[in-house]
């Protein structure tokens, strides 16, 4: 971790293995980020190009871990970007500073803005992954879980093209009651402000939340609680080999 005085490190972790999501990520999380803070985007070197099973979330929450290994040295705060959490209940015992999940930084800033809210996932067989984090906030009096049809790999050229996609899916959410709209992948920051403007509600990145969070934390001294249940460990063992850095700079 940087010193007291120091420009501020926050490394944003795409647990898939994709260079063009991780740099999409990283700018997204950079455009939101503190002056004077410092946003590195890495990826594990081997695991799953994208993340839309439960098994693939087995093989990319090793990468987490293996990133949290390599980087927790000269990072203050991570930022994992990849809706349902995944590894971030075990990087919470590996890290020396705070983790942040997208999926909850981002149900939690709409509680702040909502009191009915729905998430809008990828594709419709994640919706459990997200269930998992809804349940596990006790959310699921105020959260409604939906999907649209599309692959996390077709968000690699820009996610502009699932606007009409979203849009239909946000106004059948927002016709039942949602008074805002979660975007449940990381990637579709762009469609952030066109979707708010065709819905009429505030619409929440995950990424961005979770950046705005991390920074929070840190301003104010705050850390994981290590008293119970993410209680300090040694590295569980040789994971992955080791990552790749995608995009970093001070913002």
């Amino acid at each position: 971790m940087t010193g007291v005085g120091a420009t501020r490190r926050i490394t944003v972790v795409n647990p898939n293995t994709s260079d063009a999501l991780t740099a999409t990520i990283t700018a997204a999380a950079r455009a939101v980020a503190p002056v004077g803070t410092t946003l590195v985007g890495v990826h594990p070197d081997a695991g799953v190009p994208s993340v839309e099973s439960h098994a693939e979330e087995a093989v990319a929450a090793v990468g987490v871990l293996q990133v949290v290994r390599d980087h927790d040295a000269d990072t203050d705060a991570f930022v994992v970007a990849c809706f349902g959490d995944t590894g971030v209940a075990a990087a919470r015992e590996l890290a020396t500073g705070p983790v942040v999940g997208m999926t909850e930084a981002a149900l939690q800033t709409a509680c702040l803005v909502a009191h009915r809210f729905a998430v809008i996932t990828l594709p419709p067989r994640t919706i459990a992954h997200t269930d998992r984090v809804v349940a596990a906030l006790g959310l699921a009096h105020r959260c409604t879980v939906a999907a649209v049809d599309v692959a996390v790999l077709d968000l690699e050229d820009g996610a502009a093209a699932e606007l009409a996609a979203f849009t239909r899916e946000g106004r059948r959410l927002v016709a039942d009651g949602a008074e805002a709209i979660v975007l449940g992948c990381a990637g579709l920051a762009e469609l952030v402000e066109p979707l708010g403007r065709a819905l009429g509600v505030p619409v929440i990145d995950g990424v961005a939340a979770a950046v705005g969070l991390a920074a929070g934390l840190l301003a104010q001294g705050l850390t994981t609680s290590t008293a119970g249940t993410y209680a300090r460990i040694a590295h569980p063992g040789p994971v992955l080999t080791t990552t790749t850095t995608a995009t970093a700079g001070e913002h």
